[in-house]
């Protein structure tokens, strides 16, 4: 189900790539895209790695190289462009024929909500234009419509090519979709934060009575501490309340998603172990976390 920019680190699960035979794992950059996963229906795997393309080249114009904001902006907004040409029918065109071609395919044989896919190129388009303008999060409720543009697309399409539909299965995608995105947050703060990228709302920051300062230099302190724990907690809610979508899904799918739902629950489980150290220490998934992220799967 979601995810957002960072280059993977060794020490979490491998990122899959378009072709790489891995599980999907709730780290950033798109991993938990279940791509050519063993445990993805194979004959979704080139539909969901065609998916992964676009999002993962719109995830790279918005955050790596040394682009300007303003560059970024307008490497964006061509791309968006470009969707709309190809959604329209028009054969795609230089500089990203190797993504548009393979989407297009998808879009005619699956019928995939175009709506969904700009979604995702707003949120990309916004992680610029605040990280430009150095601009945070007011409170939850905005956070939130970040996460329903960046994260619960994802889900959303996964689903519409299984086939399954409902309001009460969209709504569990859309829960699970946003729980990883706000792991992905209080996961990632020592990276994010120097990046300009400020995912802790305000609201939260003066509830908690959290020093923008200390936050800035990536200092804990009690009061950090007690705000990073709130946020899990937010999070670790949001994942819990998206559960029985497992079942909904499946076969292999289903398993899919019961590895992403415990590893997102196992990397809060480290944000929590870190009382406020995520500020200067990123949580990691090793290799004996698999086992009991295995074990809690076989037992949902």
């Amino acid at each position: 189900m979601n995810q957002r920019p960072h280059s993977p680190d060794p020490d979490t699960a491998a990122a899959p790539q378009p072709t790489a035979p891995v599980v999907a794992a709730p780290v950033t950059h798109y991993e938990n895209f279940p791509v050519a996963s063993l445990l993805c229906p194979p004959h979704l795997r080139q539909p969901i790695a065609a998916i992964y393309a676009f999002a993962r080249t719109a995830d790279d114009l918005a955050d790596e190289g040394d682009a300007t904001p303003t560059q970024r902006l307008a490497d964006l907004a061509a791309y968006r462009a470009e969707l709309a040409r190809v959604a329209a029918g028009q054969p795609p065109a230089a500089p990203w024929t190797a993504v548009f071609g393979p989407l297009q395919a998808v879009l005619r044989q699956h019928q995939l909500p175009v709506p969904l896919l700009d979604d995702l190129l707003s949120a990309f388009i916004q992680d610029v234009e605040k990280t430009r303008d150095a601009q945070g999060y007011t409170d939850r409720a905005e956070l939130l419509d970040y996460c329903r543009r960046s994260a619960n697309p994802v889900g959303r399409l996964l689903l519409h090519l299984y086939g399954v539909t409902g309001a009460q299965a969209l709504q569990a995608s859309d829960a699970i979709c946003t729980a990883l995105q706000l792991i992905n947050f209080w996961q990632d703060l020592s990276v994010d934060i120097p990046r300009g990228r400020h995912y802790l709302p305000h609201a939260d920051c003066a509830r908690h009575r959290a020093d923008p300062a200390d936050l800035q230099a990536l200092r804990s302190t009690p009061d950090n501490a007690r705000l990073i724990a709130d946020c899990a907690r937010w999070a670790r809610t949001s994942m819990q309340s998206g559960t029985p979508l497992v079942h909904r899904l499946p076969g292999r799918a289903g398993w899919e998603l019961r590895l992403v739902v415990q590893g997102g629950l196992r990397i809060l489980d480290k944000v929590d172990a870190l009382q406020g150290g995520s500020l200067h220490t990123r949580p990691k998934l090793h290799a004996w976390d698999w086992g009991l992220m295995l074990g809690r799967a076989l037992a949902m």
